[in-house]
Parts: structure tokens; C-alpha cells; sequence
């Protein structure tokens, strides 16, 4: 059994697949969308779209609502949302949102930061801290973290210092050595130097002695003019 063709499917099947092809290929130009089979007007910044265009009127935009923003031409229905820097994120509110810009945010104090696109931050990190030994060779900003360097020998810091510090030098003062200075503490030195102290005590005895001798004469010449009245009397 044969089937005729008919010329009448094989027309609409021709026409469908016609339709199918304009409609895969089927572009706008820049400032236009495509709504259905037709070209519509963007909506300009800060406004999204109300109503599609029609075959004969334009495309109906509305401004963006309270907390939404619009930053380019569209063929949207509904503006972003804004951007809000949380209080647990480390970012706080640079920039305020407008119908034309989304949020900005920035580091809070004390933090960097660690991934950002243009001048917008989404994540932030503390500053190093430097430990015992470190100094602080470069301070953290708002976009790079602190930068932390070794002490050399003979010199300390405790890790809040931006350069090292030398140690005490006991001898050059005269004073006793109690304890060496490390890369994280100074050095100790005693109260009395230790190579003068016999002569302290050399000198408090010899003075000692001197108020002795001296108390003593005094007595004595007291004596001897007490005894001289007392001839002249006879």
C-alpha cells in the first residue's frame, strides 16, 4: 500500500521549521530584548521593566523599589537586591545602595581584605599578629595584612614593636649581668654594680672610723680644758 505526499503537509512542515530556524537566529540590537517575536527598548539604569512593548507601543519602565538597584539597561521585571556587609562578615558599609549601585564594602578596623572585585570587598581576614621575636616590618592596611620579620641577634621584641630593640649592655654601665637578653625579652641587669662594691664598703668603714676619731679628739681636748679651769682656780 503507497501513501500519496501532500503538498499541503509538506508546505506547513517547510514553514515550521522556517520558523523554528528565524526564531533560534532571531537578534536585537543593543539597546533592545527580545520579548516574544518582538524587539523591545531596554529600560534605562535604575529602572526595570513595567510592561513589554507592543507592535505599537514602547516598552513601560518604573524606577527600582527601597533596597533594590538596577545597574545597567535591561528587559528585567524585578531589580537586584542590595548588597548587605554583615556584622559576622568583618565588612562594613563603605558605599550606601542607590537605584543605580549596588552596596560597597570595606574592611572594619584590624582586618584586610582577602578577596575583592575592583574597589568592592567580599571577604575580609584579622592582621597577622607578630609573635615573640617578630617585629612588625610592615603594618596591615585595609588591603594587605601585616608583615612580620625575625629579630637579629642581640636584639628583642615582644611582637608589637616596629623594629627590634638592643639589649642592655651591663658592663658598659658597670652593673652585674643577671640574666642574658634573648629575641624575646631584654637583658637583666643588677641593681649594684658588682666590681665597686668593696669599695662602698672600704668607704663606709673608713668614714665610720673618721666620726670615731673625731668624737674621740673631742672628748678629749672637752677633758683637757676642764682640767686647765680647774688649776687656774687653785
Amino acid at each position: 500500500m503507497k501513501f500519496r505526499r501532500n503538498p499541503r503537509f509538506t508546505t506547513s512542515l517547510l514553514i515550521f521549521m522556517m520558523n523554528i530556524f528565524v526564531s533560534r537566529t532571531f537578534t536585537c540590537r543593543r539597546a533592545e530584548y527580545v520579548f516574544g517575536d518582538e524587539c523591545c527598548p531596554m529600560c534605562p539604569i535604575g529602572t526595570r521593566v513595567k510592561t513589554d512593548c507592543e507592535e505599537d507601543k514602547s516598552t513601560s519602565c518604573q524606577p527600582c523599589r527601597e533596597g533594590t538597584f538596577m545597574n545597567k539597561m535591561n528587559g528585567f521585571k524585578l531589580c537586584f537586591p542590595c548588597r548587605e556587609c554583615g556584622a559576622g562578615s568583618a565588612l562594613k558599609m563603605k558605599t550606601s545602595c542607590t537605584i543605580r549601585s549596588d552596596t560597597v564594602c570595606e574592611p572594619l578596623e584590624g582586618f584586610y581584605c582577602s578577596e575583592f572585585t575592583g574597589y568592592d570587598c567580599f571577604e575580609a581576614k584579622k592582621h597577622r599578629r607578630c609573635e615573640p621575636g617578630e617585629y612588625i616590618s610592615q603594618r596591615g592596611t585595609s588591603s594587605t595584612d601585616t608583615v612580620c620579620s625575625t629579630c637579629s641577634d642581640g636584639t628583642f621584641s615582644d611582637g608589637t614593636f616596629t623594629s627590634c630593640q638592643n639589649h642592655k649592655q651591663c658592663e658598659s654601665e658597670n652593673r652585674e649581668l643577671l640574666r642574658a637578653g634573648t629575641k624575646t625579652e631584654d637583658a637583666q641587669c643588677g641593681d649594684i654594680p658588682s666590681d665597686r662594691t668593696g669599695l662602698i664598703v672600704g668607704v663606709v668603714v673608713v668614714v665610720h672610723l673618721a666620726l670615731v676619731l673625731v668624737l674621740t679628739a673631742w672628748c678629749y681636748r672637752k677633758k683637757i680644758k676642764s682640767c686647765l679651769n680647774r688649776s687656774k682656780n687653785l
